[in-house]
């Protein structure tokens, strides 16, 4: 009958005796499988004699060997991959390599409140000290540092910590469109009416903050630190006390001060608006230190 190999090729090394006639087997006849599988059982007997010969160990060192030579041929004949460029911005310009050490940049990015709470703190105290110092012409051995401490403490307290909150948080939340409206050129400001509008709503709120949290808050904050008691219902009376009787002159001036420096600061980028504000916040500070500082 038809059998399942017919001209098979002889196996190389296994000599006469692996003829192709031993791999004939009749799938017709019930036997065929028991007669193949002893069959492929003295064909696994043959090749493992077969390899412990001399012979056979021989050939196993040169088709090792071979093994070896062709793979080096192919390492050789392949080319290493490239290496992939390092990416550049657009433009061709190169990567500047990573900072070390510590960054003020950095810093003031990852930490805006606390930034925002030194420079304020340090740019009253100094303020101050430039006027004692300078205008005043003290020495450093009669400069009034209560004074200098009212000046620290109230802008660590008002400029570094309220005036952030409620110019950064609250005013975004009242005035959504400020981001747009800050990012824009100075020609197209001037067209936007409703950027125009939350300038101006900006500004009133501000000034009313100035009017009646910022001034009253100076001179409680002077009060408390001019007093020889611990009674903050003192302060807060002889401050309020003072308030009132500067009220004339100081919202005059804080009106003919802050309202064009509202304008301007509430109207360059976000990024800016504090650093700006800082700016006159410095000329300002040393004008109340100059008028308002000392203790009478």
């Amino acid at each position: 009958g038809p059998s399942a190999w017919s001209n098979h090729p002889p196996i190389r090394g296994a000599g006469r005796s692996a003829a192709p006639g031993m791999l004939r087997v009749s799938l017709l006849s019930g036997s065929g499988s028991t007669m193949l599988m002893g069959r492929v059982s003295l064909l696994r007997g043959a090749a493992r004699s077969l390899v412990r010969t001399p012979a056979g160990l021989a050939l196993g060192r040169t088709t090792g060997r071979s093994h070896v030579v062709q793979r080096a041929q192919r390492q050789l004949c392949t080319k290493p991959a490239a290496a992939s460029p390092t990416p550049t911005p657009a433009g061709g310009a190169s990567v500047p390599p990573p900072s070390v050490g510590w960054s003020y940049a950095a810093f003031a990015k990852t930490n805006p409140n606390l930034n925002n709470l030194a420079i304020a703190t340090a740019k009253t105290g100094l303020a101050d000290l430039i006027v004692q110092t300078v205008i005043e012409r003290k020495s450093l051995s009669e400069v009034d540092w209560k004074r200098n401490a009212v000046f620290c403490l109230f802008g660590a307290c008002y400029l570094g910590a309220f005036q952030y909150w409620y110019q950064v948080n609250i005013f975004c939340r009242l005035f959504p469109s400020i981001e747009r409206f800050t990012s824009q050129s100075w020609a197209a400001k001037l067209t936007d009416v409703p950027g125009l509008t939350s300038l101006m709503g900006q500004t009133v709120l501000d000034m009313g903050v100035l009017t009646f949290i910022y001034l009253p808050t100076f001179y409680i904050f002077k009060a408390g630190v001019f007093s020889s008691s611990w009674d903050v219902q003192d302060w807060g009376e002889t401050g309020v006390a003072s308030y009132r009787k500067n009220w004339d002159k100081d919202v005059y001036d804080l009106f003919r001060v802050w309202v064009p420096a509202d304008l301007l600061c509430f109207s360059v980028p976000l990024f800016m608006r504090l650093p700006v504000r800082h700016i006159i916040s410095f000329v300002w500070t040393a004008y109340l230190s100059f008028t308002r500082g000392s203790k009478c």
